[in-house]
């Protein structure tokens, strides 16, 4: 008898374990040698390994939609969960860097904890339609998204501070962090009031 994997593997999922799979690339270079790698070629290597990495989840996210099948129940549960590992990953370099406040970058990791939760708990009271993402979330994620790289580069590139840049827009990411997660929590506030008992 013939085992079946344990999930369909097509191209959007083989798009989210690659990301999965950049992942301690975007720490790891860091720890070489620079006799094999100088500071500068580890900041930029850092740097576009994210940003390709950032780039699949667009992709897959696109061709899941686009073809027919192969939007799978894996692959919505996966790509979520590889994002904020790439995301938290890069922000604990960044602090060891000393290139992220570490409360900035606590405030990031701690939010995506915090509505992870409430998304699956609000999902289990058939309520998920009121924590869906937000105006404000989108817009954390690309001043995220964006402050990242820029951070990782961190060197000067045609006399812009890229990362004086990257530093105000992770700024601007945590504070929206912490609005967006406000409203994620007052849209689920009512629910948390346990059912009074009737007579």
């Amino acid at each position: 008898m013939k085992l079946k994997p344990p999930f369909k593997l097509n191209v959007p999922m083989a798009l989210t374990w690659l990301r999965i799979a950049m992942i301690p690339f975007v720490i790891g270079v860091f720890y070489l040698p620079e006799s094999i790698i100088g500071h500068h070629a580890a900041n930029m290597t850092a740097s576009v390994i994210f940003m390709v990495a950032a780039l699949t989840d667009a992709l897959d996210g696109f061709l899941a939609r686009r073809y027919e099948g192969w939007a799978t129940r894996m692959g919505a549960f996966l790509d979520p969960v590889a994002d904020k590992l790439l995301v938290s990953a890069a922000l604990v370099a960044l602090v060891g860097l000393d290139r992220c406040d570490m409360a900035v970058a606590m405030i990031i990791i701690g939010r995506e904890i915090t509505v992870t939760g409430l998304r699956e708990w609000m999902a289990k009271i058939g309520e998920s339609g009121l924590v869906k993402v937000n105006w404000f979330g989108k817009t954390k994620t690309i001043a995220q998204m964006t402050a990242i790289p820029c951070l990782l580069w961190f060197d000067p590139v045609f006399g812009v501070d890229v990362g004086f840049v990257g530093g105000i827009l992770i700024i601007i990411a945590a504070l929206l962090t912490i609005y967006s997660m406000y409203v994620y929590l007052r849209a689920a506030g009512p629910y948390f009031e346990e059912p009074k008992a009737t007579a």
